[in-house]
This record gives structure tokens, sequence and C-alpha cells, in this order.
């Protein structure tokens, strides 16, 4: 690491996280919450000039092309300070047509262009690409919700990042081979892990503090003169490799395929290649769909069937309990509390609330293979299957 990306590194993980938690302590504390014009101005002065500095810096210096990872990090720190600026309404997204961070733009699309990803800051980099230093991640704030928040959705995306490898791993042997069920049970093992450690951050993360003080650094924020849509949990293959390997959706569905192509840049280039070659494959519900059923009363099928239809459940109760708690409590009920002038710019990904629902709705129904006429559910897919082991009785 360069000095001057050592030094910038240094800023992120100290003043700019404590001018963050000052102004957001100075928001929380007004009747308005949702309310950034006008408070803190000397303290948005100084992220904004102290950044820019640090910026101006590393433009200077050039591409030291000191190798994915650095390049990687150094945009998540760059990426940050544009989120941050977004936040405190140093920028705008609705309001200016181009960013006036003219040099972090610059900086980010350089980085951004270079290694394959979008130029903001994605999930990865305050999750699965998070480095601590003594003990401490990167973070916008010294809250604790956001560090309670942070903490577990790392547990919960590598839970499903153990999920996917499992289900990978049993590509190579098929359905049929023994070994496939205990790839299941670990499966879903994963997966419970999943919805544990979910429980226990819906149980422990303050609502108003989320809502009002973390959540609002996700925003869709201009770098250069494009909008991007926030950083989401979802931006990672795992979970879209689950979705596909099980079979619950599809690639060739034009809402899912449509989601996949919007988080492909979101997601480091080896998810990108993951989640492209899993796109291609077929799924391991079909594999059990085109078996002869005079195989069904095989052990081999009994036993690899029952740990199949264990993990589409409990993939499918994961999204029911993501979309119940997190976006139910923590963001559509807060929401109704706002003045109307805040909705325009809730979401993280841009749309309206309603709109935004509407999509997570679609989304949680196709995990959980509900009875729907309006989306292609592989609900009676699952009733077949089921059948063949006579567990619709």
């Amino acid at each position: 690491m360069s000095d001057r990306s050592h030094a910038f590194d240094g800023w992120i993980r100290g003043e700019f996280t404590e001018l963050n938690t000052s102004l957001e302590e100075l928001y929380f504390t007004q009747q308005d919450r949702a309310n950034v014009d006008g408070i803190g101005m000397d303290l948005k002065q100084q992220l904004l000039e102290q950044g820019q500095r640090h910026i101006l810096g590393l433009l200077q210096e050039g591409n030291t092309d000191e190798g994915f990872d650095r390049g990687f990090d150094l945009l998540g720190n760059v990426g940050l300070y544009m989120a941050a600026c977004e936040r405190h309404g140093i920028t705008s997204a609705s309001r200016d047509a181009r960013s006036s961070l003219q040099e972090a733009s610059a900086l980010a699309m350089q980085l951004g262009a270079s290694l394959g990803v979008t130029p903001r800051f994605a999930t990865s980099h305050l999750a699965t690409h998070n480095r601590a230093v003594t003990g401490r991640c990167k973070s916008f704030t010294r809250l604790e919700a956001e560090r309670i928040f942070n903490d577990y959705n790392t547990l919960a995306i590598f839970a499903y990042k153990r999920a996917a490898d499992a289900l990978l791993r049993t590509l190579p042997l098929g359905v049929t081979h023994r070994v496939t069920c205990d790839l299941l049970k670990a499966a879903g093992d994963a997966l419970r892990d999943v919805t544990a450690y979910n429980a226990t951050l819906f149980e422990t993360l303050d609502i108003e503090r989320f809502f009002y003080n973390v959540r609002p650094y996700f925003k869709s924020h201009r770098v250069g003169q494009h909008l991007y849509r926030g950083a989401n949990a979802g931006d990672f293959a795992g979970i879209n490799v689950i979705d596909l390997l099980l079979g619950l959706c599809r690639a060739d569905h034009a809402y899912y395929s449509q989601l996949l192509v919007d988080k492909f840049l979101y997601m480091l280039p080896e998810d990108q290649a993951t989640l492209r070659d899993c796109m291609r494959r077929r799924s391991l519900m079909d594999e059990f769909l085109a078996l002869d059923p005079a195989t069904h009363q095989q052990p081999w099928y009994r036993d690899n069937l029952a740990a199949f239809l264990e993990v589409c459940g409990l993939h499918g109760q994961a999204a029911a309990q993501h979309h119940d708690q997190l976006v139910g409590r923590f963001i559509t009920q807060p929401a109704g509390e706002l003045a109307d002038r805040h909705l325009a710019n809730l979401t993280a990904s841009g749309p309206p609330l309603p709109v935004l629902l509407k999509a997570l709705e679609t989304l949680r129904d196709l995990r959980m293979a509900a009875k729907h006429p309006d989306i292609p559910s592989r609900h009676d897919d699952l009733q077949k299957l089921r059948r063949s082991l006579h567990l619709d009785r």
C-alpha cells in the first residue's frame, strides 16, 4: 500500500467515522430525524475538505498497480467517502445532474473500470473484504447499530456462501450419488445458520438507529454523471447460486434475469464468473424430476430427495424471515412516519418504496415456491417430488 493510500485508509478508519458519528448524533436529537439540511455545516465542510485532500494526492500519484486487493480496498474507501457526502446532503443525486465530487468520481471510475466492478462501494467492502485493524473493521460511524448490522450481515453472507459451495460440489456427482446427501445436509446446516444469524440481528438491532442513522449511507449516488444504486446485502453470488441450483428461480425468467444483470458489477469478478456458470447449469430440481419413476423406491433417491426438499424449505424460510423482519419492521414500518419530502430518496435501489416492496415480494415468493398464478413458481414441481416420497399425505 502506498503512503498516500495508507494515509487515506487511516483517515477513513479514524476521523471520517468520528465526523459521521457526530453528525448522526445531531440528526437524531431533532424532532425530524430524517432532516440533514442546515445541520452540522462545519462538520460537513471538514468531511468534504479532508476527503478531497486525500483524493487529490491519490490522483496525482496515479495508478500504482498494486494488485486487485489493494485497488478494490482503495475503491471502497473512495466509495465510503462519496456515500457519506450523499448521506449528509453535501451532494445530491436528485438535485445534481453530475456529481460535484469530480476528483473522487475520476478516481472511482478509474478503479472500477480497471477492476471490472461498479465504481462505488459495494457490500463486500463492509462485509467479506473488510480487513480489521487491531480488531476494528471499517465503517461509516462508531454507532453500535452499524456494528451489529455489519457483523451479522457478514456472518449471514458467509453462511450463504457455505451453502452455495456445498451445492456447487454436487454438480460433478449428480443427484443419484450417495455423497450428494451429505452435501445437501451441509447446505441445510449453513442455511440454518443464516436464519439464526438473522434472528439475532433482528432481536438486537435498534430499529430507529438503523432506519435513521445507518440505512441512509446505502442510498444511490452519482459517480460522474451516472447514478449508481446503493449497496445491497444480496450483492454476492452465493444466494443466487442457491436459487438457480435448487431450481427455485430460473435464469430465463425475465424478472429474475434482470435482477442478475443489474447486480453483476456490484459483485467481485470471481463471483460474476461463478454466477454466469450457474446460469447455464441444469438445476438439481430438474435432475430429480427427470429420473425414472422406477428409481423412486431406491434408498439413495429417498435420502437425497428428502435432503433436497429440506434445503428448499430452509431457503424459503430464510427468504421469508428477511422480507418480513428486515424489510417489514426495519424499513416499511418506520417509513410510515416520514414526512412526504423524505420519501423520494428512501430506498437504496432507487425506485419508490411500493415498487421495491413488490419486487422483493416476488423474489420472496419464488424462493418459497409459493403457489402464485403470476410468477413462474416451482410449487407444483415440488409437490410432485413430495408425492414421490408420499410426503404430501
